[in-house]
């Protein structure tokens, strides 16, 4: 069954759905898109690090995301001024991931394949590693969801019950880096922010519990990546904005009839 393309391809999308979708809760409830811009954009160097010391990609850029989260993450916890900075970081990181990739020697690389994704060129190894990953994540946050949502929506709280909210975060970190490490193949060091925001954002407007709302994301992305799929075949556009557009499209629908359930 794995021989045919675009089943290995629609596995793949719903592998980053299932790790993006949930841990894209924690990013909206935190307001930390701009975590998942800086980090996601430090892919390429990611890439570019496992291609100069013959690295799988997955571990380079797992390190790189790694780096760059709790960069960010203790830039966040100083007060340092995030927008004009965390703007700087993200794409920063990304101009000096393409500058290494282009000075890599004897290296030859498909750049729009890392930056936009190359859902369709997938392996079965690419797919174990991206379920792999999803897995994990999604064991994480199940372990500590309710630790993470606690240091959430109160970290004073969480602090006076016997919690550790910086613990959470760095958990929260790491999921991340894992995310990007997984869904770069798929979606590229681009997009992979906006398919942990759009599903979670899209997801709110139908939700009354946490739980919901993950579970409602996990349907979303799960839509957008088959639909997006689907969409590339029959109108010959690329594969990993397609998917993205789909997921935007969806979040336009839940905008709209946002009002109407909240009358309702």
């Amino acid at each position: 069954m794995l021989d045919d393309f675009a089943i290995r391809a629609g596995l793949a999308g719903l592998g980053v759905a299932l790790a993006a979708a949930p841990l894209g809760c924690f990013v909206v409830w935190r307001r930390m898109a701009y975590f998942g811009d800086a980090t996601s954009h430090a892919a390429l160097l990611g890439v570019a690090l496992a291609l100069a010391v013959d690295l799988p990609v997955f571990a380079g850029v797992l390190v790189v995301a790694l780096v760059m989260a709790l960069i960010v993450s203790s830039l966040s916890e100083r007060h340092v001024s995030t927008d004009a900075l965390l703007g700087v970081l993200a794409h920063a990181a990304l101009a000096v991931g393409l500058v290494a990739v282009s000075l890599l020697p004897g290296q030859r690389v498909d750049l729009q394949a890392y930056l936009f994704g190359e859902i369709l060129a997938v392996t079965q190894t690419d797919l174990i590693t991206i379920w792999g990953g999803a897995v994990m994540v999604a064991l994480l946050l199940i372990w500590r969801w309710q630790a993470l949502l606690s240091a959430t929506l109160s970290p004073d709280l969480a602090t006076a019950s016997g919690g550790n909210p910086k613990r959470e975060q760095l958990i929260l970190t790491l999921a991340l880096a894992i995310t990007v490490a997984v869904a770069i193949k798929v979606v590229g060091a681009l997009l992979i922010a906006a398919m942990l925001v759009i599903p979670a954002a899209t997801a709110r407007p139908f939700a009354r519990t946490p739980e919901a709302m993950a579970f409602w994301a996990v349907a979303v992305g799960a839509v957008a990546a088959l639909g997006g799929l689907a969409g590339s075949f029959t109108f010959d556009t690329p594969t990993g904005p397609s998917i993205v557009t789909l997921a935007a499209g969806l979040f336009a629908l839940s905008a709209a009839l946002a009002p109407l359930l909240r009358r309702g």
